[in-house]
């Protein structure tokens, strides 16, 4: 465990919440460092990372692994992704040595309900993530204190100010990417000879779910190609309480 890790006190000086508190003390830390401070803190029961297995996800998986590979990986399989995005999920458990993925899926019961022509992201995309992203992440998240995201400021405007460390209303919520540029997300790929997700060579910058992914365009934010045309930006997992 890191220096910083190791000495960070988690008292709270003047009544100031936790969030603030953690994100003061992390705010320059590297990544490896604040999800060893997140461990620290929440302890590894009560901790867990949520990842896309997305086009940069490798990076933040493979900073995890090097600290804690037990930590417990949420992957959200929304019955949309992308047979590329399932089958990088199992390379990157296997290259990294994960030992705890869990891939959750909506209920039936809801698809069935409220999605049983498979047409909602077009008529509601909002409806559609929460019934396949935020409730199934709601539900997972519930045996957890704390969760480690890969969001980072220079993805797009709407994440420019994210801080590293946040209450999202129910849990504490680290962002050990928030710092980091391009390049050093390119270096950790390089450094720790991390495969590509296989759909980068296609064009795609972000992955999310097949109907509302697109390629991007040179000069385009990494997330300008989800939800194309639309005024959406987000899932609604960084944007709805996880209670």
């Amino acid at each position: 465990m890191s220096t910083l890790a190791s000495e960070l006190t988690l008292e709270l000086p003047g009544g100031l919440p936790a969030a603030d508190v953690l994100d003061r003390a992390l705010r320059a830390a590297s990544p490896a460092e604040v999800i060893a401070a997140a461990l620290k803190t929440i302890g590894r029961e009560r901790l867990a990372l949520v990842s896309s297995f997305g086009t940069e996800s490798a990076a933040l998986l493979k900073v995890m692994a090097d600290v804690d590979p037990a930590i417990p990986v949420i992957f959200l399989d929304t019955g949309w992704l992308f047979d590329e995005t399932l089958a990088y999920r199992d390379t990157l458990i296997a290259t990294l040595g994960l030992t705890d993925v869990r891939s959750i899926k909506p209920e039936d019961e809801t698809l069935s309900r409220e999605d049983p022509d498979r047409e909602l992201w077009f008529s509601d995309p909002d409806a559609c993530c929460r019934i396949r992203k935020v409730e199934p992440l709601a539900r997972a998240l519930k045996p957890f204190s704390g969760w480690i995201n890969g969001r980072k400021r220079f993805q797009s405007t709407t994440r420019a100010g994210i801080p590293v460390v946040e209450d999202d209303g129910q849990r504490l919520k680290f962002n050990p990417f928030a710092n980091v540029s391009r390049e050093d997300i390119e270096a950790i790929y390089a450094l720790g000879k991390l495969p590509p997700h296989p759909l980068v060579a296609s064009g795609y910058q972000s992955v999310g779910c097949m109907p509302c992914s697109s390629r991007t365009a040179p000069g385009e934010d990494a997330r300008d190609g989800r939800w194309r045309g639309r005024a959406k930006t987000e899932c609604g997992i960084h944007t709805t309480k996880t209670s």
